[in-house]
């Protein structure tokens, strides 16, 4: 895990964990600066390194009406600003090849998302750009499959993976997280992350757009952390019921600092 000393520099330590939390996607400056700012003071404070995170377009929505993005070029030169003004790096999702090369001139992590963690074109693409690659759990997949998930990224070279936990398919509209994916995905020697976020979905609603249980999200990550997380991804917005995507489980910004304290408590307690 040497990477992640690369990643975060001094701040990193493992003793704590990490996390990756942002809006879920760029909707304007005000919200993604606003929502950075916060996160590097409370971040800095409690000493839990931190990769920002917002998607600079979206591809899988439940509707072809939903918001996917401002435009790529000025959201990217957005997530850029935040990345210099901060001194943070930067996590985004990507969905092409053609996206891998795009979004690695300006992030640090490229994210592949859940529904194409087996797709060996883009996993190979993000590996041979040199950045960190983080590989959500397909809902579909056994923990024991994300193996060769990972080995796609590796076979390229690149060493830089971590593997993210976010559900498993539960019925046509649910999720449940099973916990033991965890320490199962932490023997392949990669960090693992738990997506205390979109594990709470609720997919496939009859409105066409996905709900949520985001009053679960301290449960989920207390629960990942006992079970040896190395971190944490948690959406987040200034106020979640006028965000553009996902406003159902995303945590409201001003509740992130009282969880991440509550977590280090519980971190602190199994390491």
């Amino acid at each position: 895990m040497e990477f992640l000393k690369d990643l975060f520099g001094y701040k990193y330590s493992s003793t704590n964990f990490f996390l990756l939390a942002g809006p879920c996607v760029v909707e304007n400056r005000d919200v993604l600066f606003e929502t950075a700012e916060t996160l590097v003071a409370v971040c800095d404070e409690l000493k839990i390194p931190l990769v920002f995170k917002s998607s600079y377009t979206k591809a899988n929505r439940s509707s072809v009406n939903s918001f996917t993005g401002i435009g790529n070029d000025e959201a990217l030169r957005l997530l850029s600003d935040v990345k210099k003004t901060f001194n943070i790096p930067i996590v985004t999702d990507i969905h092409t090849e053609e996206d891998a090369l795009l979004a690695a001139e300006f992030v640090d992590v490229l994210q592949i998302p859940a529904f194409l963690c087996r797709q060996t074109s883009l996993l190979v693409a993000a590996a041979k750009t040199g950045k960190v690659v983080n590989i959500k759990k397909g809902q579909f997949l056994s923990p024991e499959a994300m193996q060769f998930a990972m080995q796609k990224v590796i076979a390229q070279g690149n060493e830089k993976v971590m593997l993210t936990e976010r559900g498993t398919t539960f019925g046509y509209q649910d999720l449940i997280v099973d916990f033991r994916g965890i320490p199962i995905m932490k023997q392949f020697g990669k960090p693992v992350v738990m997506d205390c976020t979109h594990a709470l979905q609720q997919p496939n609603q009859s409105s066409g757009i996905t709900g949520g249980k985001p009053e679960l999200i301290e449960t989920i990550a207390k629960c990942a952390i006992a079970a040896g997380a190395d971190g944490l991804f948690i959406e987040t917005h200034p106020d979640p019921s006028k965000a553009l995507s996902d406003g159902a489980n995303m945590l409201p910004l001003k509740d992130i600092k009282a969880l991440l304290q509550k977590l280090i408590r519980v971190r602190q307690a199994v390491i």
